[in-house]
């Protein structure tokens, strides 16, 4: 049934959905209502936040407010005039009138039917039914006039623009009298019915009504037009008195041919003067949505007093007649009138009157003429005024808080010397209609002073669509202007050329709304950005379209500018504008007839800062010029110059802009330029300095002086605690060194490889000779370790191929970062850092409070610097709390800007630098930025309680200048969570926050704000990011866990689970919280819910593995003597299942090329090991007299089943017989990761947040893999198993048991014997495992793995006891490994490393050259760096160091292989200052290391070092890539020995040993 013919309280929602879509409204919103089910008594209730939670715009809202309470309203007026009717009247209009479809038209017109071609006698009928009309107008009434419609103006009289036009269903202003005879009167026609008719009835009809309403003009002597096309009825149709309807035209010619009446109709001798008055009609196009082409049809008539004085008009009016369908004339002359609105007939009985009174109007006609005729001197508008207004958003200056979005059309080249104010207007993107612009336009005067980046509409519709990182997804968008070519380019040779606009309707404007719905929904928050339509040429449709656009996405012209010098050019574009908003509106926001130069100046007189240049220091001391051009071009540095601000105009800044600028820095906002530039200008306090930024400058003055070492890329790092002013002493250093040195901030958003390049042509930007070009400093925050390990490695390898010796450092990366524990980072690397602490010296102090008190003396406030009151009590707990506690004390905890400051509490506390975009606090708070015009962030405090403004600090994003807001300090945030809270626990508070749509839906910083909610659950504190502890979980989750329990952080995990998109991490951090409380049900089911999203990911098939480990482990240890055989079973069958799990993430693991996971090998083994010992415990595996597990090691090893299990088990027999297998596998994959890299892993960074928790072997690896080989060993050792055999495979399996149980049996665990304090000790263990073996290896043949292990064991013994009898000679040693080399078949990586060692030329051996052996060395060489590079994959560099484990020492055969322990054990100090020493290359200086090592000698090539073998010449990979000097020049260094080769310590230029450069790792 139709909604039409129901109440609303009735509708259903398809109801709904149908009233919906007839009201305008976007249709992804009637979709979205339609899925929340509203029906009629939902639409009835309705209200703002319901429509705002769902993601509703501000103007999509407020009209379906608008129309929902018109619905209800014309609903309950009609109920009423149904209910005062009674039956009565409705019987009587049932009987007089029959009722009519609501779509069939009336064939009645309010007072133009007395001439109407419908019926014959018209003028009889009027008076029968006059009554009819007037009941019937109230019902009429009652359907249509409550519906509000926009008004519209009339075309100018006399007006033949053929760019005017209407617009459907706006209103012009009601039928007009006479009003001074030059201001035309007005009457309109629907002639809806009549434009249908032939032409004959058309042309009478339209003749009458124009005939009639001329002789009423010209004898009342005044202006007037008649409009065909307008309502003049409102009975039944639904319509209004005056709205714009339009007909259709079939042919012009009829309507300008009907005016051929006028001879018939007028006397003879009026006739000429009646039609120099009657103007020919002006067709009028209406602009509708349904794109159906209508005009409105006008006739002015103009009675000048030369032509009509002393005369009047009488006329016959044309009729035509149905019967015999011809027009006849009417029988009696009528001289007609204009009385009020309406053209009445003179009654005859005032003929006489009426023709005396001519003289009068006469007289009066030809004054009114003359004084139209007079020149007004117009009042100007002070268009100066406005257009700083509207430029500003309401401000009297500019500043660069507003974006730019410009749209223009073709700039004439006179125009382009008078565009320079867009040069300084912070434009984000241009769009572009002038295809000719690249040649001649505007785009080639832009692109000499600023770098941009070019698109087409479909380009840049789809830029920011390739997956990249949240903060980098529409970065490439702020770096530079983009400059968008709406409509093609002449010059461009690709196949985007200029078409005409139907062509360009049809496949392009699909694209500018794409574009134009991206910038304002995902790029740019409302109220950020003003959009300026420059009209510098005749408007074309399309232009028009963006503006249509624009206007519909920001719901109005509240930021939408119009600057047009011609009023042709701005007629036009208002004309065709207004089908969307009235030509008045559009006024207000236009600049139309100010000359451009006048804007040029206007604007550039308003610009904060003068457009003088910006210098750079030279090498030579003095200064070159950095041009905008060249400065945007390296868009990922900061560039900090010389003359940094003094473009500023001092004299525009108030003394409390000055002052704001001051206390936001006072209050916890990052110091600007600003602020260091008003200070030095005295126009503020002094920055305070504090002693670590003396200690700073220091360490960058030895860095800069070299102090004994060159770098290439030096680092200087700072390490403090959030809110001590770290940022603010990396700024001062550079402020200060800003006229000494280049100096820049790198803007970590941008690649390692992008802010490499932008660096280096930084550093040689107007350089005549680049050898001696000034260091460059640059400052990074907060940044990833791997990020800045990744820049470093690229600026050295830029630096190497420059093949230039410096005595200086090229880069110095100052790096500063968050630490919870500077002074302990600071301990591990005292010679290039500096912590900055909370605790203040005596003299800081003494600083801090003076400063203080002056700015109290200058009436701020302590409660509005509280970041800077905080710091001078040095954050002491109690302070903060009770200063808190002062400013909390009257708040309303109820209200909505309360419930923020608890949500961003949560956050900043929990995740570090986390905040909330301004434009998500607004959706929270219900703040629309397009209400009333001020300043957006001025709005935003506006409606925050005191207490608020107090706590939030606003942000802004260097680059995209989006602001964003935070509590002053993560220890504020920590008391505010805390006494605002009450009895809410934190999880409740979680769950709320979750329930926030408005927060969740909003668009602006999403990803950022998901990321901080993921983190708040996920992100765990690590000791190595400089947290103060490591975590298990997030520190949300562990306080949830502590101070609640268990249940509630699982609950909270769900919740967040579901609420974003069901993420498998959630998924899997829920298993790991389950199994860690002994949940193992639940556990499993959430690890498979992981893995269903993710089933090839290594990390979620890991914890998969752990959540069976952990219930084995459980579960044996809960075991009891009542367990029944099923039950051992059972916990053998999860034991087994927890390994497949472990083998599935090594597989996964492998095929993972980003990162290294070795933890289900770890997991295997642990596992494992524990199946081996609960099986030793199972009965049917006694233990023998001896204390051996004789039945377990027969049965795992052999073909043999004890009885007892023979059935039960039947299951498990093959899995468990593999068991040994398998363990070895994972047992020597581990040990030859260990060989690979450096294992001290303390202060390294553990793998991402989701992976699972650190185990012991993260800390010693060594150590464990020792314990665990042990332990596997242990129960594989059998004295009756081997008599058995009689010397079978289960002999030789059961004596390499032996070996490992004795630390043997792998390359780390031989090695690790090296490790041991007491060299006798370990020594002794290593002839024991030498005694294992055979007497005679070479007649005995060993296997691949146990000869590697041989060979492996007497090298290691020859560096603890070189004069042990078991030792083998080096020949002899080669001899053995020949097989390594000849085989045809893989050997381990481990073989060739061991050729490496044995075939490095030796002085006693080698006197004579032989390329043979080079052959396998180089063949070790070659075969070692394939195997390396498949191990390494694609990990960052800093996860993959390799670890050199022997140096070339001095003598012979074995005695001359040196291991690193050695060396370390001559290097005096803690393990930290150890580290220093191998970091930074002091060990060579130690004269009992440099007595132990050779050095070779060797050779440069264009930055390749090469050593000579035998007779062969060997690249070698240098320690650091940059300590190779330039050009071509012998050297000598320290050789290494490590896996992935030959490696070059210490490099120095043979003929100049001083020369060192030795690089920082």
């Amino acid at each position: 049934m139709d909604y039409r013919t129901l109440p609303v309280n009735k509708w259903d929602e398809n109801h709904v959905r149908c009233w919906l879509e007839s009201t305008g409204i976007k249709k992804e919103y009637v979709e979205k209502l339609y899925a929340e089910e509203v029906t009629g008594p939902v639409l009835m209730e309705l209200d703002e936040t319901f429509l705002k939670g769902m993601g509703m715009k501000g103007g999509q809202i407020h009209i379906l407010i608008r129309k929902r309470n018109e619905l209800l309203q014309l609903q309950k007026n009609a109920q009423q005039a149904k209910h005062a009717s009674g039956k009565t009247s409705d019987t009587t209009d049932a009987q007089t009138e029959p009722v009519k479809p609501r779509s069939t038209p009336a064939r009645t017109t309010s007072n133009g039917d007395s001439c109407g071609p419908v019926d014959k006698t018209s003028r009889d009928n009027t008076a029968s039914t006059s009554g009819k009309k007037q009941r019937r107008s109230k019902n009429t009434q009652l359907k249509s006039t409550d519906e509000v419609l926009e008004l519209s103006n009339c075309r100018p009289f006399r007006s033949q623009n053929i760019d005017f036009k209407y617009v459907k269903d706006r209103v012009l202003a009601p039928e007009s009298g006479v009003n001074g005879l030059i201001t035309p009167c007005h009457e309109y026609k629907s002639f809806a019915i009549a434009a249908e008719l032939n032409k004959n009835q058309l042309q009478s009809k339209f003749a009458c009504e124009v005939i009639r309403f001329a002789s009423a003009c010209m004898n009342i002597r005044t202006n007037g037009t008649i409009h065909f096309g307008i309502m003049d009825s409102v009975e039944d149709r639904g319509c209004k008195h005056g709205q714009i309807i339009g007909i259709k035209v079939k042919e012009r010619e009829y309507y300008v041919d009907a005016l051929d009446y006028i001879e018939k109709c007028f006397c003879k001798t009026v006739q000429e003067i009646a039609r120099k008055c009657i103007h020919p009609p002006v067709f009028v196009e209406v602009i509708s949505k349904d794109q159906e082409q209508r005009f409105v049809v006008e006739v002015d008539i103009e009675p000048t007093s030369s032509l009509v004085k002393d005369k009047f008009f009488e006329v016959h009016l044309p009729k035509y007649n149905e019967d015999t369908q011809k027009v006849t004339l009417t029988k009696d002359h009528a001289l007609y009138q204009r009385l009020g609105a309406k053209s009445e007939p003179v009654p005859h009985n005032d003929l006489a009157t009426f023709i005396k009174g001519l003289q009068d109007r006469d007289a009066q006609r030809e004054a009114a003429e003359r004084s139209s005729i007079e020149v007004h001197a117009e009042g100007s508008q002070n268009l100066g005024r406005k257009l700083s207004i509207l430029l500003n958003d309401g401000k009297s200056y500019m500043d660069d808080s507003l974006r730019y979005i410009l749209v223009t059309n073709r700039c004439e080249k006179d125009d382009l010397n008078y565009i320079n104010f867009l040069m300084h207007l912070n434009i984000f993107c241009v769009f572009d209609f002038d295809e000719d612009s690249n040649v001649s336009g505007l785009y080639s005067k832009y692109k000499e002073h600023h770098a941009t980046r070019s698109y087409f509409l479909q380009d840049f519709s789809n830029e920011g669509k390739t997956g990249n990182p949240p903060a980098q997804k529409y970065l490439c968008l702020f770096d530079q202007t983009s400059w968008i070519f709406c409509n093609g380019r002449s010059d461009f040779l690709g196949d985007e050329k200029p078409c005409d606009e139907n062509t360009w309707i049809r496949t392009k404007k699909k694209y500018l709304k794409k574009a134009v719905t991206r910038i304002c929904d995902e790029i740019l928050p409302k109220g950020s950005f003003i959009v300026l339509f420059l009209l510098l040429s005749p408007v074309q449709k399309p232009l028009v379209d963006t503006f249509q656009e624009f206007y519909t996405e920001m719901n109005g012209t509240e930021y939408i500018i119009c600057i047009a010098e011609s009023r042709e050019n701005y007629r036009k574009w208002a004309n065709l504008a207004q089908a969307s908003c009235s030509t008045e509106t559009l006024e207000q926001c236009s600049i139309v007839g100010m000359k451009l130069s006048h804007v040029d100046a206007t604007v550039q007189a308003l610009l904060p800062s003068t457009a003088q240049p910006r210098h750079l220091p030279v090498s030579t001391r003095g200064l070159c010029t950095l041009p905008s051009l060249e400065e945007e071009k390296l868009f990922s540095l900061e560039i900090l110059c010389v003359d940094q601000c003094d473009d500023i105009k001092l004299d525009l800044l108030t003394e409390r802009e000055i002052q704001e600028i001051e206390q936001n820095f006072y209050r916890g906002r990052k110091i600007i330029w600003e602020n260091f530039w008003l200070a030095d200008k005295r126009r503020c306090g002094e920055i305070i300095e504090r002693e670590a930024c003396k200690d700073a400058s220091k360490l960058l003055d030895d860095i800069l002086r070299g102090s004994g070492l060159n770098y290439s890329v030096a680092k200087l790092k700072i390490f403090h605690h959030p809110g001590s002013g770290g940022s603010t002493i990396a700024r001062q250093v550079l402020w200060k060194r800003r006229k000494d040195i280049r100096c820049a901030v790198i803007k970590a958003s941008y690649s390692p490889a992008t802010v490499c390049e932008h660096a280096l042509a930084f550093r040689d930007y107007e350089e005549k000779d680049i050898s001696h070009c000034l260091p460059v400093l640059l400052l990074i925050e907060d940044y990833d370790e791997d990020y800045l390990e990744e820049l470093r490695n690229e600026l050295m390898d830029a630096v190497s191929t420059r093949k230039i010796n410096s005595p200086r450092p090229y880069f110095i990366l100052m790096c500063c970062r968050r630490s919870n524990d500077p002074e302990r980072l600071c301990k591990a690397s005292p010679l290039d850092t500096v912590a900055v602490t909370h605790k203040l010296t005596d003299s800081e102090k003494t600083l801090f409070r003076t400063k203080l008190e002056k700015l109290k003396q200058k009436d701020v406030k302590p409660e509005f610097i509280l970041t800077f009151v905080l710091m001078c009590e040095e954050f002491n707990e109690t302070y903060v709390r009770d200063f808190v506690g002062h400013i909390l004390q009257d708040i309303d905890r109820s209200c909505r800007d309360t419930c923020l400051m608890r949500y961003v509490a949560l956050l900043n506390f929990y995740v570090p630098n986390s905040y909330v975009s301004l434009s998500h606090c607004e959706a929270f708070l219900g703040l629309g930025v397009y209400t009333e015009r001020k300043s957006r962030v001025y709005d935003f405090k506006s409606h925050l309680s005191e207490q608020a403004r107090m706590i939030f600090i606003e942000l802004r994003d260097s680059t995209t200048y989006i602001s964003s807001v935070r509590i002053i300090h993560c220890l504020v945030a920590k008391e505010i969570l805390h006494q605002l809270s009450g009895n809410e626990p934190q999880s409740q508070l979680a769950m709320t926050l979750l329930q926030e749509k408005t927060l969740f839906g909003n668009r602006f910083g999403r990803d950022e704000f998901i990321k901080f909610i993921r983190d708040l659950f996920i992100r765990r504190d690590k000791r190595s990011r400089g947290d103060n502890t490591d975590t298990l979980f997030s520190p949300f989750i562990e306080h949830v866990c502590k101070a609640e329990d268990c249940e509630k952080a699982i609950d909270v995990l769900k919740a967040a689970y579901e609420i974003l998109g069901k993420d498998p991490f959630f998924a899997q951090q829920l298993a790991r919280l389950h199994y860690n409380n002994e949940k193992f049900k639940d556990a499993e089911h959430w690890a498979g819910v992981a893995k269903f999203h993710l089933p090839h990911d290594s990390y979620i098939l890991d914890t998969e593995g752990q959540v069976y480990r952990k219930w084995f482990s459980f579960t044996v240890d809960k075991m009891t003597q009542e367990d029944t055989p099923e039950s051992i079973i059972e916990k053998i069958e999860m034991a087994l299942k927890a390994m497949k799990c472990f083998r599935a993430a090594q597989q996964a693991a492998k095929a993972e090329r980003d990162s290294m996971n070795n933890a289900g090998y770890f997991g295997e083994v642990e596992v494992g090991c524990r199946l081996l010992r609960f099986l030793s415990t199972v009965h049917v595996f006694h233990r023998s007299p001896e204390g051996e597990y004789s039945e377990l090691v027969k049965y795992l090893l052999t073909d043999y089943i004890p009885k007892d299990i023979e059935k039960t088990w039947g299951r498990l027999h093959s899995r468990l017989k593999g068991l040994r297998q398998n363990l070895y596998n994972a047992l020597e994959w581990i040990s030859e990761d260990l060989s690979y890299f450096q294992t001290d892993k303390t202060h390294e960074k553990e793998e991402e947040d989701e992976k699972d928790e650190k185990e012991e072997q993260i800390y010693n690896p060594r150590k464990w893999l020792k314990r665990q080989s042990e332990v596997y060993a242990k129960f594989f050792i059998s004295v009756s198993v081997t008599e058995d055999s009689n010397g079978g495979p289960e002999s030789q399996l059961i004596r390499r048991m032996n070996i490992y149980k004795s630390g043997g049996g792998s390359v780390t665990n031989i090695l690790s014997f090296l490790t041991d304090k007491k060299e006798t000790r370990s020594a002794e263990k290593l002839e024991r495992i030498l005694s294992f073996y055979t007497e005679n290896p070479q007649r005995d043949r060993l296997e691949d793995n146990d000869l590697v292990n041989y060979i492996l064991c007497h090298i290691t013994l020859a560096c603890l006891a070189p004069g042990s009898a078991k030792l083998l000679p080096l020949q002899t040693l080669r001899e053995l490994s020949l097989r390594f080399c000849k085989g045809k078949r893989a050997f381990p990586a481990s073989a060739h490393f061991l050729l490496t060692l044995l075939y490095w030329p030796d002085e006693a051996l080698d006197r004579e050259p032989s390329p043979d052996k080079d052959e396998i060395l180089n063949s070790a060489l070659q075969t070692l760096k394939r195997l390396y590079d498949i191990k390494m994959k694609d990990v960052p560099t800093r996860k993959k160091r390799i670890y050199t484990h022997f140096f070339l020492g001095k003598g012979y055969g074995l005695v001359k292989i040196v291991h690193k322990t050695k060396i370390d054990k001559l290097i005096s100090g803690s393990l930290d200052e150890k580290r220093m020493k191998w970091l930074h290359g002091t060990v060579w200086n130690i004269h009992k290391i440099r007595d132990s090592l050779k050095r070779v000698s060797g050779w440069t090539k264009d930055r390749n070092l090469f050593i000579r073998g035998h007779v062969k010449e060997f690249p070698i990979l240098p320690l650091h890539r940059d300590s190779v000097p330039p050009g071509n020049e012998n050297v000598t260094f320290y050789l290494g020995f490590s896996f992935n080769g030959l490696v070059a310590f210490n490099i120095e230029v043979e003929n100049n040993p001083t020369v060192s450069r030795i690089q920082n790792i």
